[in-house]
């Protein structure tokens, strides 16, 4: 048995894009668990979102507004087929990342964080696993907005895929 998620972070929603692109609530439709890294901005994007996944991991980012960190943490956990994740928004620099993060999360298997608006897949000395989905709807430096795709099972991380949403 495996479990399927979506990844994503940085929705910025009304100011970077008025909707959410189909092809993101498409693959949260298919999921068993959404994690979503931050920068929300507005209240309904959070409660679209509550809506729709299965279930919903979620954090505060630096964008949201005193009503979204009252609705959800700076900080989550959660176990997943074993495997212990953890979601933040930000990590700070590209540069040492990997170190300060294994040394900020030492008891997690999986990162995931936003903020960059870049995707990013790599894993720290410990072997903690580090991902950004990147943004659906702000794809800053990217050729394209992106989401990602992640399967997990006993054994481990399966097909991490970033998906590319066309502007």
């Amino acid at each position: 048995m495996s479990t399927s998620l979506v990844l994503v972070a940085d929705t910025h929603l009304p100011k970077r894009a008025k909707a959410l692109p189909a092809a993101l609530w498409a693959a949260i439709a298919d999921a068993d668990i959404v994690i979503h890294a931050g920068d929300w901005v507005d209240e309904a994007t959070l409660d679209a979102f509550e809506d729709r996944a299965p279930r919903l991991v979620g954090v505060a980012g630096n964008n949201d507004g005193p009503e979204l960190h009252a609705r959800v943490p700076e900080v989550a956990r959660v176990e997943i087929e074993g495997h212990r994740w953890a979601v933040v928004h930000e990590t700070g620099a590209k540069q040492g990342r990997e170190r300060r993060m294994e040394s900020a999360f030492p008891d997690v298997d999986v990162l995931v964080f936003g903020h960059s608006h870049i995707p990013w897949d790599s894993t720290a000395p410990n072997g903690m696993r580090l991902l950004n989905p990147g943004s659906p709807t702000d794809r800053r430096r990217q050729p394209v907005c992106t989401f990602m795709t992640v399967s997990v099972d006993a054994r481990g991380i399966r097909d991490v895929t970033v998906v590319p949403v066309p502007r």
